[in-house]
């Protein structure tokens, strides 16, 4: 089975607590880990798009990588804003195979088969309906980074296998819209699109379709620290 759940915002080796957004957020790696257990088995897949870990290095992220590897199932990391540990996908797999972290895969210009389904994505970034000049290139890069990954996804393809897609930002959110990221997934006729970063989500402003693709959003808060069922 496969399961979702963004922003864990770990900080295992760094002092950053998360109860300062709310008391909901106090200890909550013990709710992710009862929740994470109770549900999930060495059999299944976790996708995990984005703000894993606040550490600033590989270095300081490490006890944080070694806990999300102490769980169940097979778990597949996107790249968050507040990922600031982030390095190139070689680097990252350099990391995982020196520290055995042998459950863990990186979602970076590539996609992954995982039973029937074909995962995909990328970071995204600020959705802003008149986004500054610099903004407007990354938001480019991100949408072709999208583009590439799900390239990636259709070779994976044997039969008629979903195409799922898994952002860290919104592709739209409280009217605004990221729109070179929201056409390329109504061009490739993605049906659902998964994302995090909102936290404190007030319900009236999620977007949820754009075109025929069903956006939801799975940062940890929102969900309770419980990942979802992607059925």
């Amino acid at each position: 089975m496969i399961y979702a759940i963004s922003d864990l915002h770990l900080s295992f080796s760094v002092s950053k607590p998360m109860d300062i957004f709310g008391n909901n957020w106090e200890r909550h790696h013990e709710r992710i880990e009862e929740n994470w257990k109770k549900l999930i088995t060495d059999n299944d897949t976790v996708i995990l798009p984005g703000d894993l870990s606040w550490g600033m290095t590989l270095e300081e992220a490490k006890p944080d990588f070694e806990f999300v590897h102490s769980l169940p199932g097979r778990k597949i990391i996107g790249k968050g804003n507040h990922d600031y540990w982030w390095q190139t996908k070689k680097k990252l797999d350099i990391f995982l195979v020196e520290n055995r972290f042998d459950s863990i895969s990186i979602l970076y210009n590539n996609a992954y088969r995982v039973e029937n389904k074909i995962i995909c994505g990328t970071r995204g970034w600020i959705v802003e309906n008149n986004p500054s000049a610099d903004d407007e290139k990354i938001i480019l890069r991100e949408a072709g980074r999208l583009e590439m990954s799900i390239e990636c996804g259709k070779k994976l393809k044997e039969n008629d296998e979903e195409i799922i897609v898994f952002l860290h930002y919104p592709p739209a959110y409280r009217g605004d819209v990221s729109v070179p990221i929201c056409k390329a997934l109504v061009r490739e006729k993605i049906n659902r699109c998964f994302y995090g970063h909102i936290h404190s989500a007030d319900k009236r402003y999620l977007i949820h379709k754009y075109g025929e693709t069903k956006l939801n959003l799975i940062s940890s808060d929102f969900l309770g620290f419980e990942p979802v069922l992607i059925e």
